[in-house]
């Protein structure tokens, strides 16, 4: 039987990068030390958020070992280890076990965007040759094809390396139909921090979160009264974080993300190329935003 890899706050971590451009590895691991003391339950780097698709493979392996390292057991790890040629995908899952990763979060793939048979056929040769489980990636604007939940529960059923799905269309209808017709132990997470809430309510088994590389320990409380079924304290949270979720996306993520991060004296604002950092416009917005949530002065 399959068992969820994690349950509650993961977050899709950021990579911090130096001004120059390399990975930061003293600003990662503080990133991992001050996510999980501020009660995440699962750390997810080199994904979306974590600009895997600017990264050369060497460097995502490498941060998948710095955040490994620095875990060090504390809490799951599910690294992104996706990408539109199943081979690469293989070598990525290969090396995130035997770095001792939980799971791996792989993404659709994106440009080539092949037919449900195809899907099933990329996640299977995963499984088969890595021998991990999998957290498919749900994402079409990203990846511009959207895969309808009876091709997620086809391939969750075929595959039983398939622990779950982070289902991110915007459509929370489909989410609530995988939670309907999911085989036992598969897990649904929310992979919009605005469904989060209504998401576990609904039997989700948590969020894989921007909002919480910011704000994580009021991030763990919305989802975590949320699991528990404290439907109050979970809105309560949510209209509170809900400003700073709509923020992160007034440009390409994780820009704005970064600039809050940056803002807040984790990282440096530095992202890699063709991403750029915000407008001084949407700078001042979100250095306006925070205040009025108290979060800087």
């Amino acid at each position: 039987m399959r068992t969820p890899p994690f349950r509650g706050l993961g977050v899709a971590m950021v990579t911090p990068f130096t001004r120059d451009g390399a990975v930061d590895e003293p600003r990662m691991r503080a990133l991992v030390d001050w996510l999980i003391e501020s009660g995440v339950d699962a750390l997810l780097p080199v994904g979306s958020t974590g600009e895997g698709a600017t990264l050369t493979h060497e460097e995502h392996r490498r941060v998948m070992d710095i955040v490994l390292e620095q875990a060090n057991g504390r809490v799951p790890v599910c690294p992104g280890a996706g990408s539109n040629a199943t081979h690469e995908a293989v070598g990525l899952a290969q090396h995130a076990k035997r770095a001792g990763a939980t799971a791996v979060l792989s993404v659709t793939p994106y440009y080539n965007k092949p037919e449900p048979e195809g899907l099933l056929r990329h996640y299977a040769t995963i499984a088969e040759q890595a021998d991990i489980p999998i957290i498919l990636y749900n994402v079409p604007s990203r990846t511009g094809r959207n895969y309808t939940p009876d091709v997620i529960l086809r391939i969750a059923h075929e595959v039983p390396h398939l622990v779950g799905v982070k289902e991110s269309s915007g459509n929370i209808v489909q989410a609530l139909e995988i939670l309907g017709s999911r085989p036992p132990g598969f897990a649904v997470y929310a992979g919009d921090d605005i469904f989060a809430a209504p998401t576990m309510l609904m039997g989700g088994d948590g969020v894989i979160s921007v909002i919480g590389n910011e704000l994580p320990e009021w991030t763990a409380k919305m989802t975590h009264a949320a699991l528990q079924g404290d439907a109050e304290t979970a809105r309560m949270w949510h209209y509170r974080l809900q400003p700073l979720m709509q923020a992160n996306f007034w440009e390409t993520n994780p820009a704005p993300v970064k600039c809050v991060l940056a803002m807040l004296g984790r990282i440096e604002e530095s992202l890699r190329l063709p991403l750029v950092p915000v407008s001084e416009r949407t700078r001042e917005r979100l250095r306006t935003l925070l205040r009025e949530m108290g979060i800087v002065d």
